[in-house]
């Protein structure tokens, strides 16, 4: 209510925190997902998951490992981090390393451990298997989808109804948890203590000034963007290219993903994400750093 008439007492008046979370995060995403949902009516993946269409395994899967941010917000980050003149190989090295740190994670715990079962709720209707011409049994699919699919009008309302549903869910979690989250970067030291985790990893892969670094791709977890803004005067272009790619490689943060994937009935806890966002963090340095290094010398 105090966001909605515009008043943030004591601390929420810093504009990073409170206008922050309510103009660029919980205004967008309470339009966004509604909106969003009409133009996505075959795949969101908490009702593919409800349908019994993924298991838990594989919606946690998806939802953890490529519901990372835009093109757009990875501008943002590297027109912050003067990476602009980069831009091609920043946006392709993030690509590439996102996929490669997917695909290590999801074979180790916590990932590894969830339940390859279906919702409790659905029967499992497990995608066939291809036998033969591959192209002919895509076609086929795609056929037998369509005489099943409800129509055009209905599937719209559906998708929509479940997008206005989430996004009542997800946005007061922004507010409280990313405010939360948000409140303890700005002003304790909790993400300076949690950066010395991440300094031995820095270190080994020659990261100039580890314990910055470390600092910078700690505070991620409360927003992503944070990250840029702790290297972006930084002289290092290796240290500011490396926190850029963590910034979206690392894709669990509380001030959107966390509260989005918990309004979801997707069964990934909070130690989990958390856990993961850790995984995410070093495999993330310990593979571009070192291509940095690399890269930025020849390209």
């Amino acid at each position: 209510m105090c966001a909605a008439l515009g008043w943030f007492p004591g601390p929420l008046g810093n504009p990073g925190i409170g206008p922050f979370l309510w103009e660029k995060l919980a205004i967008p995403v309470g339009l966004i997902v509604p909106v969003g949902a009409i133009f996505l009516a075959l795949l969101i993946t908490d009702r593919v998951y409800r349908e019994g269409r993924y298991t838990g395994r594989e919606a946690a899967i998806i939802a953890t490992g490529f519901s990372t941010v835009s093109a757009t917000f990875m501008l943002i980050v590297a027109s912050t981090l003067e990476l602009m003149d980069r831009w091609t190989l920043y946006f392709i090295v993030t690509l590439v390393v996102t996929f490669a740190v997917t695909a290590i994670t999801v074979r180790i715990p916590p990932l590894g451990t969830i339940p390859d079962e279906p919702h409790e709720d659905a029967e499992h209707d497990p995608e066939p298997e291809a036998r033969g011409n591959r192209l002919r049994h895509a076609w086929d699919e795609a056929m037998r989808a369509l005489h099943t699919a409800p129509s055009l009008p209905r599937g719209t309302w559906a998708t929509f109804r479940d997008g206005v549903l989430m996004s009542s869910a997800i946005v007061p979690s922004i507010l409280s948890v990313g405010l939360a989250g948000l409140l303890l970067a700005t002003y304790t030291p909790v993400f300076d203590v949690i950066g010395w985790l991440f300094v031995p990893f820095a270190w080994l892969v020659q990261l100039p000034d580890p314990a910055l670094a470390g600092k910078a791709v700690s505070v991620g977890i409360a927003e992503m963007f944070l990250p840029a803004t702790v290297v972006a005067s930084h002289p290092s272009e290796v240290l500011r290219f490396t926190v850029g790619v963590v910034a979206v490689s690392q894709i669990i943060f509380f001030s959107a993903l966390v509260p989005s994937i918990l309004a979801t009935s997707i069964p990934v806890s909070v130690w989990r994400l958390v856990v993961l966002w850790i995984e995410r963090v070093i495999l993330t340095i310990l593979i571009t750093a070192p291509l940095a290094h690399l890269l930025l010398l020849v390209v």
